[in-house]
């Protein structure tokens, strides 16, 4: 459900790059483009999964029960404050996991730019 929300904010995110942006990304390191889409794009999606994984932990009935145990073990500096609620803590973990997919495929445009070309306009044009 959160996807194709993130998938927009990121496409939004391309779509304001500047030329100055474009040239750092194409001389930066292999992940520039990540850290650009991260820097541009992630407090836009953070505000969208976290209602999604609020809803689904509430669902589960854990949110209440990981939130106590775990403000506990912060106030004692066991974790941080900021894994002290399980909302936070998994959504942050998702857009993790969303920006280290995004580099994997980074790493492998670069490695093969003319193969991931191909690769995309077969997936552009075979959606329409």
């Amino acid at each position: 459900a959160a996807v194709p929300q993130a998938q927009a904010l990121l496409v939004d995110s391309v779509k304001k790059m500047t030329v100055q942006d474009a040239k750092s990304i194409l001389r930066g390191p292999q992940d520039s483009a990540t850290q650009y889409l991260n820097k541009t794009s992630r407090e836009q999606i953070r505000a969208q999964f976290l209602p999604i994984v609020k809803k689904a932990t509430d669902q589960v009935g854990l949110a209440k029960q990981y939130n106590s145990f775990a403000g506990q073990a912060a106030s004692f500096g066991v974790i941080d404050a900021k894994s002290a609620n399980i909302e936070n803590y998994v959504t942050e973990q998702a857009l993790d996991g969303l920006f280290t997919m995004i580099a994997e495929q980074e790493a492998s445009i670069r490695e093969n730019p003319a193969g991931a070309a191909t690769s995309l306009a077969k997936k552009v044009f075979g959606a329409l």
